[in-house]
């Protein structure tokens, strides 16, 4: 009796590690697939009847999707594991292989209950997605009073996300509809969430193929061979705008072929994936790379072989635009509401950063005059905080204007909005895409002599912690547009080419201004609906563009 009990316990188990195994498969081919076709996760789910909560669909229905999978994922793999991080691998693998324990940690959704499992069913059934081309308002869904939220940052994010009305904070595991994390938490916790319908959480899966430094230039070397290839070296020449870069160890020998090409010249080596200019210096010999690399021998050689892995060497730009003889660049913010299809929005404000000491390539060792980073400058001798080292970009464009006259900012402005569409292209078929999602990227890009634009690195968790006064207000601004964009409310329509300080950027294509010359009409000089740098009088837009939160009254 004993043996039989032991061997039908043996049968359920087999029979339970075997449908773990279907179920990781499917996920795994569910992801693949949604890279491949360029569809949403939740549109394949919806295809295919596999939904969270509805194994016996999945089971059905999973050769719609998994079968064919296998067809069209002959090709080459899109995600290619090499150049990522240790985190990030075990991250991603977790991604495709977990089980989500939907009992036991539903974080951001509804626990279903057992007893209404027919209806839990065909929620689900009849709230899915309708498809890439219904994005929006098409997916009527509804507006909600009361918005419960979850964020864990202590700074301007979260002053803004208490004063919304109607919106409630929870803590530790309680149920949200709109999550405010940083990446760790992503990293940690994405794996195991089931989000409903309406849910928004603010960072993609793979965010990083983006943020980190390594991983953006081999996205944007790709696309620009592609580009060059399929369309020809014209179109691709308009990508020329990240320095020469290599990463470290693994193109060490290209590096060097490429420094002997022309000695003398300044380099610089970051971190990539560190922040606020951390772990970055500047080189001019091959020995100080020599010397770096002994640096980290002395605490074993893997954890040596993981640090420099972790770097890249990038050619210095020399001859940087300078305002009264200091050095500076521009952080711009861009919002990524969807990548299938692609639809980002650029914020009008932005600001310059500035350095605090005179520029100067004699001294290649002083961090406050070659590094921007607010961080960085707060800790020189003679920082005033009242001043600070920023200045607003509709000064900055003011100024700019005035020296060089309105046609050639205007150019320089295009070029800057070349570099956002292209970038976000680079990745647009590598980058997970989930309708839950959102991304505010904080873009840093330096100008040279010639006022040419340079992508320097683009930012998964931009600072919001304020300077001063001025700069608080600005990212209170950005963070109130932001939600508005996002709309848990359901107070937009979907047709909108401006929300507050948000401009339409792209939305599958270029977007245009709707005050466009007639006499011009259908002779190519559209103007893109941009406005980076101008006046930005978002305030009297929402009062026009919004309806009033429940139980306000419209000023």
């Amino acid at each position: 009796m004993a043996q039989a009990r032991c061997h039908r316990f043996g049968q359920s188990k087999a029979v339970k590690v075997y449908r773990l195994i279907t179920r990781n498969y499917e996920r795994e081919m569910l992801d693949k697939a949604s890279l491949k076709l360029g569809l949403d996760r939740a549109v394949l789910q919806s295809m295919s009847g596999n939904k969270e909560g509805n194994n016996n669909g999945m089971r059905k229905k999973k050769s719609v999707i998994f079968l064919d999978a296998k067809s069209f994922l002959a090709g080459p793999a899109v995600l290619q594991e090499g150049d990522r991080g240790p985190a990030e691998e075990r991250s991603l693998r977790s991604h495709h292989g977990r089980e989500r324990r939907r009992q036991s940690l539903l974080l951001g959704g509804h626990r279903p209950d057992p007893a209404a499992k027919s209806h839990h069913h065909h929620h689900h059934q009849t709230s899915g997605f309708k498809g890439t081309n219904d994005y929006g308002k098409s997916e009527e869904r509804e507006g909600r009073s009361c918005v419960r939220y979850k964020c864990g940052l202590l700074n301007t994010i979260q002053d803004v996300l208490r004063q919304r009305p109607g919106w409630v904070e929870v803590k530790d595991e309680g149920e949200w509809d709109f999550n405010w994390c940083d990446v760790g938490w992503l990293r940690e916790n994405f794996d195991h969430s089931y989000m409903e319908e309406h849910v928004r959480i603010n960072h993609f899966r793979n965010h990083y193929e983006l943020t980190r430094k390594n991983l953006m230039v081999k996205n944007l070397k790709r696309y620009r061979k592609n580009l060059e290839r399929d369309v020809g070296r014209m179109e691709a020449s308009k990508c020329e705008f990240f320095p020469c870069t290599f990463a470290l160890p693994s193109e060490y020998h290209l590096f060097v072929e490429e420094f002997k090409r022309s000695p003398g010249s300044t380099w610089i080596m970051k971190p990539v994936a560190k922040s606020q200019g951390k772990g970055i210096f500047l080189f001019r010999k091959l020995k100080d790379i020599m010397d770096w690399k002994k640096d980290g021998t002395r605490s074993g050689e893997q954890k040596d072989a993981a640090q420099v892995e972790s770097y890249v060497a990038q050619r210095y730009i020399e001859n940087p635009y300078l305002i009264n003889g200091r050095k500076f660049d521009l952080r711009v913010y861009v919002l990524v509401t969807s990548y299938v299809p692609l639809k980002a929005w650029l914020y009008r404000d932005g600001f310059g950063r500035f350095s605090s000491t005179r520029f100067s390539l004699s001294s290649i060792d002083d961090k406050y005059m070659h590094l921007t980073n607010v961080a960085v400058q707060k800790t020189a001798p003679d920082y005033d905080p009242e001043k600070g080292c920023k200045w607003q970009l509709q000064q900055l464009r003011r100024y700019l204007t005035a020296k060089h006259g309105r046609e050639t900012i205007e150019t320089l402005f295009k070029e800057i909005d070349n570099i956002f569409v292209r970038s976000l292209q680079s990745v647009q078929k590598v980058i997970i895409n989930d309708k839950h999602c959102f991304e505010l990227y904080g873009y840093d890009i330096l100008l040279d002599q010639n006022l040419k634009p340079w992508l320097i690195e683009v930012n998964a968790s931009p600072s919001h912690t304020p300077s001063s006064q001025e700069d608080y207000e600005m990212k209170c601004s950005l963070v109130e547009d932001t939600l508005n964009v996002v709309d848990m409310e359901g107070r937009l329509t979907g047709k909108e080419k401006r929300v507050g300080g948000y401009d339409l950027m792209w939305n599958d294509g270029p977007v245009y201004r709707e005050d466009v010359n007639l006499e011009t009409f259908g002779s190519a000089c559209f103007s893109a609906n941009t406005h980076l740098g101008c006046v930005n009088d978002r305030e009297k837009q929402l009062r026009r563009l919004l309806k009033p939160f429940p139980g306000q009254k419209r000023m």
